[in-house]
């Protein structure tokens, strides 16, 4: 299973597609997604943006380390905003995607590497 948690439906969308045959979940919020997780069903994958509405992607990550089972969660960074200088592998972020530059292969390498 892989989770997409972004606000921005179109995009979410075309993270989905280029997933392939892999079964996605989307989400448009941290919300949402803690929710989710919290009932029990972790994701294989999780492609997270950055820049929600309401609690933002850093916020979740750092819900998600906080407990053994969803620390070990792979993430990747699917954003605009310049992630390259940044060591963000105690988070779980094995890759970040920048939104203008991104390609379906991007995505379909990390899902069928990790999910």
């Amino acid at each position: 299973m892989i989770y997409i948690v972004d606000d921005d439906i179109v995009m979410a969308k075309c993270i989905a597609r280029a997933c392939g045959e892999r079964e996605v979940r989307i989400f448009g919020n941290a919300i949402e997604t803690m929710e989710a997780i919290s009932s029990g069903e972790l994701p294989d994958l999780m492609f997270l943006d950055i820049l929600l509405i309401g609690p933002d992607g850093f916020t979740l990550l750092n819900e998600m380390v906080s407990y053994t089972d969803t620390a070990r969660v792979p993430v990747v960074l699917v954003t605009s905003l310049e992630m390259a200088e940044r060591d963000l592998s105690n988070y779980g972020v094995v890759g970040v995607l920048e939104k203008e530059t991104m390609k379906p292969e991007d995505v379909k390498r990390y899902a069928w590497q990790f999910a």
